[in-house]
């Protein structure tokens, strides 16, 4: 998945365009067009959705519905590092809020939101399928796990440093 370097940055049309050249003439391209969407631009712009609308057909309205219901599909851009908190059952009962609770209180945000530097997104997971690690989180694609408060600040120090 594309990480949104600028949170501001000016919708470009372009790589979109690519994309629905690619699907011309095909049906049922609905979830394939807001999955390559999201890798381009690391989220489903509103712009890109009107884009879709007009090659599909689908209205905005549909599209938006469909974006919404998906957890796989976000409507605003995330952080450089995506951080994902598991709350599945073995990390529950071994301290995943903690570990919530440490990501809030460092980063200033809640589960969600993205830092107001762009660094970090955070969001709860149900299952990261590290059980035998809980609690744990992901960074990106790298796994930590027997989480405490005074692991994820050391984590989170060495990711703002680099």
């Amino acid at each position: 998945m594309a990480n949104s370097a600028v949170l501001n940055e000016k919708f470009n049309p372009e790589p979109l365009r690519n994309v629905l050249e690619e699907y011309e003439g095909e049906k049922g391209v609905l979830i394939p067009l807001l999955q390559r969407t999201q890798e381009i631009y690391g989220y489903v712009p509103s712009e890109a959705m009107e884009m879709i609308s007009e090659f599909t057909g689908i209205p905005v309205s549909q599209i938006y519905g469909v974006v919404t219901f998906y957890a796989q599909f976000r409507l605003t851009p995330v952080g450089k590092h995506l951080i994902k908190v598991c709350h599945g059952t073995a990390c529950h009962v071994s301290g995943a809020e903690k570990v919530t609770d440490a990501l809030v209180k460092n980063l200033h945000i809640e589960p969600g939101e993205t830092t107001e530097d762009g660094l970090f997104t955070m969001e709860i997971v149900a299952c990261l399928g590290c059980c035998s690690l809980a609690p744990v989180m992901m960074i990106d694609d790298e796994t930590y796990g027997r989480l405490d408060e005074k692991k994820v600040r050391k984590i989170l120090r060495q990711y703002k440093t680099n």
